[in-house]
Order: C-alpha cells, then structure tokens, then sequence
C-alpha cells in the first residue's frame, strides 16, 4: 500500500518547523513519497504524479486550509476518478473536519507511524473511514482567489467570516486565541462593544433553493453551510448535514448577535436554535447573492471574496480514514 504525503511548507506551523518534510520522509522510508506543495503549481503537478503512482492513501499534514486547498486540486486533476484514501496527519492550527470525523489527537509524524501500522495490518483489519462529501463552491467571478471552484466541507458568510477574520487579527492563530476570542466576541455582544459591530457586520442578501424556495434579501448574522457537523471548538450547527443523501445542511442566521449569543450552548449541543432566529433547509444545491453583488465568505477556515453570486453544490465523496 503505497502512501502519497503532501505539505504545505508555507503554513505557519510549518514555517516554524522547517524540518517537518524531512522527519516524514525518514518516518514513511519506502512506503510512499512526501512532497512539498509551495505554490498551487506544485500541488497540481504532485496531484498528477500521485495519480500516475496510483497511491492508496493520500495524506495532508496540515490544517483545515491546507486540506481544503489540497483537495480542490487532487478533485480537479483526478475528475472523475476517486480519490485515493484521505488522511488527515493535522499539523496545522485549526483540524475541525479531522475532530468531526473523529481522527486522534497527535502529531503528523505520530499520526503517520499509526497510518503505517493500519496498513501493515490491513489484510486481517481493513482500514476503517469515514464517508463524507465535500460541498463545491462555485463563484463567477473571484476577486482575490485563484481558480472558480473550490471544495471544502464548511462555508459562511456574516459572523461567521467576520470571526475568523478577527481571530487571525489576534496573532498565531491557535485553539486558545480562537477562544480567546470567541469570548472577547461574547463579552463584546454584551456590553454593545466595537469588536462585536467588527464581527457580525451582517450579510445582507438571498438564498435560493432548487424547489422554487428563495429566502428574501434581508440583514442575516451569517449564511452558512456544512456538510459535516462541526464548524469549530466543538460547535455542531449542522446536525442535519447526513439526513438525505447527496445533501448539505444550510442555515440563514437571522437573529440578533446577543440572541445568537444565548444559543451557543444549544449549538454547542447539536441543538437547533430557538425559533424565529433561523432558516435552514437541506439540500444539494444553493444558490447565495449579496445585495451589493459582493461575497465575502469562509470555505474550510480560509477567507476569499467574490463578485456575483456563489452557487453551493454537493460535490463528490471522500474517504476519511480514522484507524489513526
């Protein structure tokens, strides 16, 4: 069972551990390749190589932005074929879809060694995985990001970019400044403070549905979707990504921030949030437009920005191997 590792030499953790690649490398010996991804170039060209090697498990060390961006690219150059096996090896600063799906805690190399002896032990038990699809995000005409369509598991707009946007102003971006700031954002709502008018500057816009459904243009705390339950720090507001086939959870936040704010324990929860403070609906396809003809939005932790409507689809599934 041949292995395919790639890593963003780039990301910050990285950055700080400039021998990350080469400790992989003497971990994985003759059991695969690990390559360096420096530009969206490389990745395609390591895509296409992986595809030529007909490597078994594909593995990413790095964060939910690295993962997201590696595969868009293997999608794009495999088209139709499936993907190889995913392992997420974590490595970076924010793994919501590795915690989601329940890969362990620990460190690439650690992560790497339990792959390894997965699959050595592969003939009497079979590598266990998770199924799950990504969504594809398609923007007509994107301003600040290469490339028109993107794969990821989690997309928002309203608060829910305007939090990653403050919490990458805090500095290294870690779980403990991302509660930090959750909490700054909470005591924020309560005092009527600046940095919340920061972050839940609305999204005012529509969402259109294919059963003929448009939720009108309105001011929403943030329109956002899943196709796993998790969005961060341990919040579920998508418990309803796996009720149909070939679908997304997708929610139209339309409460106040201090109301938003008293239903965190229920999001954290799984729970739905009280009535009259949200649309949502499952589905395959969605269709979202900004009043102002610009979207800004979050796709897997990672900021881009858009002019024209953004049409969400369900994209093809993934096997997310867990055995780690």
């Amino acid at each position: 069972m041949t292995i395919g590792i790639v890593l963003n030499p780039r990301s910050r953790r990285n950055l700080r551990d400039p021998r990350a690649a080469s400790r992989l490398a003497h971990k994985l010996g003759d059991n695969g390749v690990v390559r360096e991804a420096r530009t969206l170039d490389d990745l395609y060209r390591i895509a296409e190589d992986f595809k030529r090697l007909d490597i078994d498990v594909l593995g990413i060390s790095g964060g939910d932005g690295t993962n997201h961006v590696t595969l868009t690219g293997f999608i794009n150059v495999y088209g139709g074929s499936q993907l190889p096996q995913i392992a997420f090896l974590r490595g970076g600063t924010m793994n919501t879809v590795a915690n989601s799906v329940g890969v362990s805690e620990g460190k690439p190399e650690g992560l790497l060694g339990r792959l390894m002896q997965a699959c050595a032990a592969r003939a009497t038990e079979p590598l266990r995985h998770a199924e799950r699809h990504v969504m594809r995000v398609v923007a007509t005409d994107l301003t600040k990001s290469p490339g028109a369509d993107h794969y990821g598991f989690l997309f928002g707009t309203g608060v829910v970019r305007g939090f990653l946007a403050e919490y990458y102003r805090g500095g290294e971006p870690t779980p403990l400044v991302a509660a930090k700031t959750l909490l700054r954002g909470v005591g924020s709502t309560i005092v009527g403070g600046e940095m919340i008018r920061r972050m839940a500057a609305p999204f005012r816009g529509t969402v259109e549905l294919p059963d003929g459904t448009r939720w009108s243009s309105r001011d929403y705390l943030a329109v956002a979707a899943g196709s796993i339950d998790h969005i961060g720090l341990n919040f579920r507001p998508f418990p309803r990504y796996g009720e149909r086939q070939e679908a997304f959870q997708i929610l139209g936040i339309y409460a106040t921030p201090f109301q938003f704010v008293r239903d965190l324990p229920r999001i954290w929860r799984a729970e739905p949030m009280r009535p009259g403070r949200t649309l949502e609906a499952v589905t395959g396809i969605a269709r979202v437009t900004s009043d102002d003809g610009i979207m800004k939005y979050m796709i897997d932790g990672d900021l881009h920005e858009a002019r024209g409507p953004v049409e969400l689809q369900i994209g093809p599934k993934v096997r997310i191997v867990v055995n780690l």
